[in-house]
């Protein structure tokens, strides 16, 4: 609505399927946490419209500006702020570390930080923003499935049916969007 373009009733409906795959499982998940649910849900929706925002704008600076252009930008100036807190709030003493923590650190920075952004940006470059966001919404899928692999939590039947709901959502979202 910002930039005054619509999307299609299909892609609408991929949309919903999707959300309500993700309101499944975090609908029953929140019922079993604690006092600090509602608390940690604003968060997390806080973020989800924080990060809705930075897609759409970048969708349009990334236009301008190339992607490439664009990540160097804004990993510049994020890394200018990270140094700035770190000097206002920390005694320079605090940046002598392990060459364990430094090289760690490098790869955090690289594999974690850089090369992701990159690749949305590259990715809203070629195929846009909102496809860019909804084929993103894989992220919180591979989370799930990461923390019952590796730190075995439980997969149970509301996870499995969010996760077909969000995959069938991608696959109606993409497919109305590539048609004319």
């Amino acid at each position: 609505m910002l930039y005054g373009r619509g999307i299609r009733w299909a892609q609408a409906a991929g949309m919903l399927v999707s959300y309500s795959g993700v309101v499944l499982v975090f609908g029953h998940e929140a019922n079993l946490q604690g006092a600090n649910a509602a608390w940690g849900t604003l968060l997390v929706f806080l973020s989800a419209v924080s990060y809705a925002i930075y897609l759409v704008y970048s969708g349009e600076m990334v236009q301008r500006l190339g992607s490439l252009r664009l990540v160097g930008l804004a990993t510049t100036v994020a890394c200018l702020c990270c140094l700035l807190q770190f000097v206002v709030l920390r005694p320079l003493s605090a940046a002598v570390v392990a060459p364990e923590v430094i090289w760690l650190s490098v790869l955090n920075a690289t594999l974690c930080t850089a090369a992701p952004v990159l690749m949305v940006m590259m990715a809203i470059e070629r195929i846009g923003a909102g496809m860019a966001a909804q084929t993103g919404m894989v992220g919180p899928l591979s989370t799930i499935l990461m923390g019952v692999w590796i730190l075995g939590e439980p997969f149970t039947v509301w996870v499995a049916g969010g996760t077909v709901l969000v995959m069938t959502g991608i696959f109606i979202f993409t497919r109305m969007a590539r048609r004319p």
